[in-house]
Order: C-alpha cells, then sequence, then structure tokens
C-alpha cells in the first residue's frame, strides 16, 4: 500500500508542476501557476501523514516506509531545483526564454558540490522522519525496516560525494556544437 502511495504521490508531483507550468506559460497566468506548483510541497505532507497513520494503526515498518522517508527528504532537498529546471526549459520552449545553459568545467563542478550539500540535506530530512517514525511507534520489532533507511542514505551520500569528487578531480568539457569534439 504504501509503495502505490508513493507512486500515486510522485506521479502527481509532476502532474502538479506540469499543469503549474502549463498554466504559467501557455495560459499566461502566473499566479494560478505558482499555485498548482505550490501543490508539490503539500503532496510530500499527504505522503508523511498517511504513513504515520499507516504505522500508529499497528503496520510493520518495510523497506516502502523507509523510502517514502527517502521520497519526502528528496522533495526537500531537490524539489526547487528541480522545479526550476523544468521552468527554464518550459519557459524556453512555450515562452520565448533563453536557452538553459550547459554547465561545463568549474561551473558544473561547483553544482556537483552544492548537490552534496542538498543530499546532506536530504539525508537529514530522510533520517529524522524514520527517527521520528521509530520514536512515534516505540516498538522496535515494528520498526526494524526503518533502521536500513539509514544505510541507505549512507550509500547515496556517499555516491554523491565521490561524483563530486571526480568533477573536481576530471571536470566536464565542453562539447562543441559544430564537431561533437571535446574542448578542454
Amino acid at each position: 500500500m504504501i509503495l502505490a502511495l508513493i507512486v500515486a504521490c510522485e506521479v502527481g508531483f509532476w502532474v502538479a508542476i506540469l499543469s503549474g507550468l502549463a498554466v504559467r506559460y501557455l495560459l499566461r497566468r502566473p499566479r494560478l501557476g505558482a499555485g498548482l506548483l505550490i501543490a508539490a510541497p503539500v503532496i510530500d505532507v499527504v505522503l508523511l501523514v498517511l504513513v504515520a497513520i499507516d504505522l500508529l494503526r499497528g503496520g510493520t515498518a518495510s523497506w516502502e516506509h523507509g523510502l517514502a522517508a527517502i521520497y519526502i527528504g528528496f522533495s526537500v532537498a531537490f524539489g526547487h531545483p528541480i522545479i526550476a529546471w523544468a521552468d527554464v526549459r518550459f519557459a524556453h520552449r512555450f515562452a520565448g526564454g533563453p536557452r538553459p545553459e550547459q554547465l561545463t568545467g568549474t561551473s558544473y563542478t561547483v553544482k556537483c558540490w552544492k548537490d552534496v550539500l542538498r543530499s546532506l540535506l536530504m539525508a537529514a530530512v530522510a533520517g529524522a522522519i524514520a527517527g521520528g517514525l521509530i520514536l512515534l511507534v516505540g516498538d522496535p520489532a515494528r520498526t526494524g525496516a526503518l533502521a536500513a533507511t539509514f544505510r541507505i542514505l549512507g550509500l547515496i551520500l556517499t555516491i554523491d560525494l565521490l561524483w563530486a569528487i571526480s568533477y573536481t578531480i576530471w571536470p566536464r568539457r565542453e562539447v562543441t556544437a559544430s564537431r561533437g569534439a571535446s574542448v578542454g
């Protein structure tokens, strides 16, 4: 059941974003579009409440409950940048906005390190949610699966850190449009 809720929330997240951007740019109603975009974080609150209710009604935590915590943490940390990413592309495609910038070199490396900070925020939020659910239920036998969430968060942070380190050592090169050759 929780996995279906996560999928429904993910679909709802993208419906809120795409409908908000469509209303903003295609119908030229920026305030209404912004109102629809605000629905995206509300969806996360709904998911958190439903997960807590499931556990408080006697449910046993599974990997899906941990995934819900990670999903919410990801949405909190990366939701705004994802919306901004989509907004730039939507504005370019439908409203004559500037072409999205292709980051290379130092600017891409800086973005990677900002993503490490966002991943730390995601891990803190997801860890707080998982820990809060463990405390809320108060039964280690029913919340044992949530402990695995902390290991997964550690793995995500490690991968993101290695990604940033790799682009610090080997920066992304600019690709020229005419030949497809790399320029260093």
